[in-house]
């Protein structure tokens, strides 16, 4: 069902994808938009070691929550910042693209564990992230992203 990678010498393992999905703390998700218009936007991510899926965060309406109640197959690109060889100019970037389906988060309590997790990438100040929670969680709306094909690669810029 899934395209194999063309460029196979470029491939990165499974684990370096996971790497990559639990350090960096943001991404692109795209789906299917309105009139079917590819939609793409930027999102902060967390990926749960516990069962492999992706969370993330958001407002509770708008194009994103439209589309994916529409529509719930995404894809979701996580770049790292790369690195240069030394003496070289280029850039060289892992990335990994998930394909999954998206599906809304109902349990209250799991959404703020999950919000929690997600802000411990961003800041260690647990009181700006309770008051945060406090202030924000009935309005927020948790989407989790359940894999089902992943691939990464190694790419320079050159």
């Amino acid at each position: 069902m899934f395209r194999e990678m063309r460029r196979q010498k470029q491939r990165i393992s499974e684990a370096e994808c996971i790497e990559i999905l639990k350090n960096e703390p943001r991404g692109v998700l795209s789906m299917l938009g309105d009139c079917d218009y590819p939609y793409g936007v930027p999102i902060n991510q967390f990926y749960c070691e516990e069962n492999g899926h992706i969370y993330f965060h958001g407002g509770k309406v708008g194009h994103r929550v439209d589309a994916i109640k529409k529509h719930d197959k995404v894809s979701l690109c996580v770049y790292d910042s790369g690195y240069r060889k030394e003496g070289e100019w280029a850039l060289n970037i892992k990335s990994v693209i998930v394909f999954g389906r998206i599906k809304i988060v109902d349990n209250y309590d799991e959404m703020v564990d999950i919000c929690r997790r997600l802000s411990y990438k961003f800041t260690k100040n647990s009181e700006y992230i309770e008051r945060e929670i406090k202030k924000y969680a009935s309005a927020t709306l948790l989407m989790e992203l359940i894999p089902e094909h992943m691939t990464g690669k190694l790419v320079n810029e050159a």
